[in-house]
């Protein structure tokens, strides 16, 4: 069987500027190597680059949603800041903007119109099942529109959108999902794992190519060595903990199972960068241009 290759986004809100800026860089070196790419994966911010560059958006343009819409989608007001008592109730952004400027790229399109295939990790908080000998419990949830009886093309490109990147506490529950990075901030695993399911991918693992893009790793640490923290003391990081502790998981799992086939770009940060730090975005695109891409360039011409 011929090579099948895998993209795959981290999730990290803004700081996926990062990760549209080192593929144009990619795609400028080899071109081409987009076109190729059978399955887009991707979790929030990753999970926008993955349906757009599947919808067949130029990457400038999706470029553009991080440059310029940011700047709506992470606006907060001291009328907002007062009604939710600081942070301590509420979420800190709407959703209302980033709705919008999705519809202006999407419209009413479902998962079907796309060109591509595509994985899109959320978390659903109610399973809500018709069947009373199911257990009701939240769980994690793949969207995907690869045919068959779980396919999920009839589901709106923006509602997909959202749901995988309402991240708690930066912005509100949409539909009964938050952000998939609770589960998958780096989807790459829950790509290879539906690129080898029998009923959709249908894949021999030797044939799989992944890429996999990181938003920048955070030089984030807790110097505790021995400490007997409760909720209060926890409460700050968990957030952070739970959206970015578990990337390097799925990078390890997938180098271990795909070896050369296998090669991850995430370039350290020079400091942390929240997802919301939309006066980072210039930092952020220095970064990306500053990436020793050559390593990244010769697997491509190996694998691509």
């Amino acid at each position: 069987m011929p090579p099948y290759h895998i993209l795959s986004m981290d999730g990290g809100g803004i700081r996926g500027l990062l990760t549209i800026v080192l593929i144009q860089r990619l795609e400028s070196a080899h071109p081409g190597f987009l076109e190729q790419v059978e399955l887009f994966a991707g979790t929030s911010a990753g999970a926008i680059l993955a349906l757009g560059l599947a919808y067949g958006l130029p990457s400038e343009r999706i470029r553009n949603l991080y440059e310029t819409s940011s700047q709506r989608v992470f606006s907060d007001t001291i009328v907002d800041d007062v009604r939710d008592l600081g942070k301590l109730l509420g979420a800190d952004y709407n959703l209302d903007p980033l709705i919008e400027e999705l519809t202006k790229e999407f419209d009413d399109h479902t998962l079907a119109v796309l060109n591509k295939k595509v994985l899109i990790t959320t978390f659903d908080l109610d399973n809500n099942p018709d069947d009373p000998f199911m257990v009701r419990t939240w769980k994690a949830k793949f969207f995907h529109n690869f045919p068959g009886d779980d396919s999920d093309a009839r589901e709106k490109i923006v509602d997909v959108a959202v749901r995988t990147s309402a991240a708690p506490t930066y912005f509100p529950i949409y539909q009964g999902y938050i952000d998939g990075g609770v589960v998958a901030t780096n989807p790459s695993v829950s790509a290879l794992a539906q690129a080898l399911h029998p009923d959709t991918g249908g894949q021999q693992i030797g044939d799989v190519i992944l890429l996999s893009m990181g938003t920048g790793h955070n030089p984030r640490y807790l110097p505790q060595v021995d400490a007997d923290w409760g909720f209060v003391q926890w409460a700050p990081h968990l957030v952070r903990l739970m959206l970015e502790g578990g990337a390097g998981l799925a990078d390890y799992q997938s180098r271990q199972v795909l070896g050369d086939r296998y090669f991850r770009i995430n370039p350290v940060l020079p400091v942390p960068i929240d997802l919301d730090r939309i006066d980072q975005i210039p930092l952020l695109v220095d970064i990306a241009n500053q990436v020793d891409l050559q390593p990244a360039l010769r697997w491509l011409e190996k694998y691509f």
